[in-house]
């Protein structure tokens, strides 16, 4: 099975959508995936729902998923995390995630981008220990 979807790793997966996009997604989604690293060392990739790059530290922290005009990082506890920054403008209506949407040219709080991280893995390792 060399080659296919199956033996590859999700940071191979991640690597390859990355580069498939070729253009300002695969860029952005490429710095937010640095960044996500800078914050928490010990964050694990994985690869779900048949494409879409996710995040976690006892339990998921936020998915990264581009489209035509954004990339969108979801996080799945957002509404839960201090969000001092407001960088949350995506999602706000649910109970649970928050999402930010990235477009074309946007500047990162990359401080605030990493708070949330940190927030996000301090609020799943929290409920970990329980």
């Amino acid at each position: 099975m060399t080659g296919s979807q199956d033996s590859k790793s999700p940071s191979d997966l991640i690597d390859g959508r990355i580069k498939e996009l070729g253009d300002w997604r695969g860029e952005m989604l490429g710095r937010l995936r640095a960044l996500i690293h800078q914050a928490d060392p010990d964050v694990v990739e994985t690869w779900k729902w048949r494409g879409v790059p996710v995040w976690e530290h006892d339990g998921m922290i936020c998915t990264g998923e581009t489209y035509k005009s954004v990339v969108k990082l979801t996080f799945a506890k957002g509404a839960a995390l201090p969000d001092p920054s407001r960088l949350f403008n995506s999602s706000l209506e649910g109970n649970t995630r928050r999402a930010i949407d990235f477009q074309q040219g946007a500047d990162i709080d990359e401080a605030g981008l990493k708070a949330l991280v940190r927030a996000a893995v301090a609020l799943n390792t929290s409920k970990a220990k329980r």
